[in-house]
Order: C-alpha cells, then structure tokens, then sequence
C-alpha cells in the first residue's frame, strides 16, 4: 500500500512537471543576467556611469594602440626644427613608394597635382590658390618639413593626422620626394641592401698573374 502511494505521488509531480512545460519559453531563468544581459546604446543615459554618460573620456595618459606621440610642436620653431633634422622613419623602397602613389592620389593630388606641380584640380577650378610646387625653392621642402606639414596642416591645409598613420605618411613623404625630384631632374631615392662585396683573387687567378709578371 505504501508503495503504491510513493508511485501515485511520484506520477502526479512528474505529470505537474510535465503539463507545466513549454518549449517556447522556459518557466524560469536561474542567473537571467547569462540569457539576457544588459546592454548599453551608445552615448545612452545611464545612472551606473559616472556622470550618467555610457561615452566616457578615455583613462588620463592613455594613448590609442599604434599611436605615437610626435615630438615637434605645433610652431615656426618646431616646424623649422622638423625640416632641418627629422628623418624618414621608413626605408625608401620601390614598395613603399607605389603606396605612397596612392595615398597621395586620395589626400595629395586634389590640390598640389598629379606631379606635384601646385596644380591640382581644385588649384584649376581656383576653388584654392597659391599651392606651390615642390621644387620651389624658396620653400625648399625636406622629408622632415613634409611630415611635420602633414602631421599639423599650414595654411589652407588641414591636418592629415587623423586619415593617416605615421607610416602611411612617411610612405607619403617618399613619394612627394620622388616627385620633386622629378620636377628637378634628378633621379629619385631607392634605398639598396645590396652590399658590395669585394671578391678576393683564387690561387688560380694570382698564380696566372704572377706568371705574366715574369714575362
């Protein structure tokens, strides 16, 4: 008899259990956060925030991956400072320079040409004006003078620092260099790391010498 109850009571919790469910949608969540977290809309309103605003400014002192502080102010001097001693960071390679073709072509050519001759499309349509030519003397640009130009913008110019990265305008640099050298004439650089090698004389070659020196 006893037993017969323990399984009529086990029957009507496994029928309870049974007729409860719904596969649709489960009757409880243990732990709701895992099945539906909370998410924040950009810019959004929220009191968990300090300030209650989800875009909050970065830590203080730090720096976006891949970027690099630039050491030359934003000034006559460090402008000067940049032309006379800031190098290329990047070796001039074939490479390099058909990327900075094509950089250029996006950011460059608009205005200082497809030769860098200051006369760009808008230069043409005298939208802007008095864009010079790369081999202006009296500008007499230099790898440094470029970068730093680029990195802040001069005059009309706007900064490229943003659309760029520091290598992408150092690949930049190298291909207005190849253009102004070829609005001088000259041949542009290629840097080489082929090394000459001196070949040293085999005791065959020397032998044959020392034989026509008898002679």
């Amino acid at each position: 008899m006893k037993n017969s109850i323990n399984i009529i009571v086990v029957a009507i919790m496994m029928i309870s259990i049974v007729s409860c469910k719904k596969d649709t949608k489960p009757n409880y969540q243990y732990m709701p956060n895992m099945y539906a977290p909370v998410g924040y809309e950009t810019y959004g309103q929220y009191g968990v925030f300090p300030g209650g605003q989800e875009a909050m400014l970065p830590a203080e002192g730090s720096i976006p991956r891949g970027w690099m502080p630039y050491d030359y102010e934003n000034s006559t001097e460090g402008y000067q400072l940049a032309k006379d001693s800031l190098k290329n960071a990047i070796r001039y390679t074939k490479e390099n320079e058909e990327a900075g073709k094509a950089l250029y072509d996006i950011y460059c050519a608009i205005c200082h040409g497809a030769k860098g001759d200051g006369k760009g499309t808008l230069v043409q349509r005298e939208k802007i004006l008095g864009v010079p030519s790369y081999d202006d003397i009296g500008r007499a640009i230099t790898e440094g003078s470029i970068y730093h130009v680029m990195y802040y913008g001069i005059n009309s110019m706007g900064s490229y620092a943003a659309q760029t990265s520091e290598h992408e305008r150092w690949q930049i640099v190298q291909y207005v260099q190849k253009l102004k050298a070829d609005l001088e004439g000259k041949t542009a650089r290629i840097d080489s790391d082929v090394v000459a090698v001196k070949v040293e004389e085999t005791p065959h070659q020397a032998t044959e010498e020392n034989h026509d020196n008898a002679h």
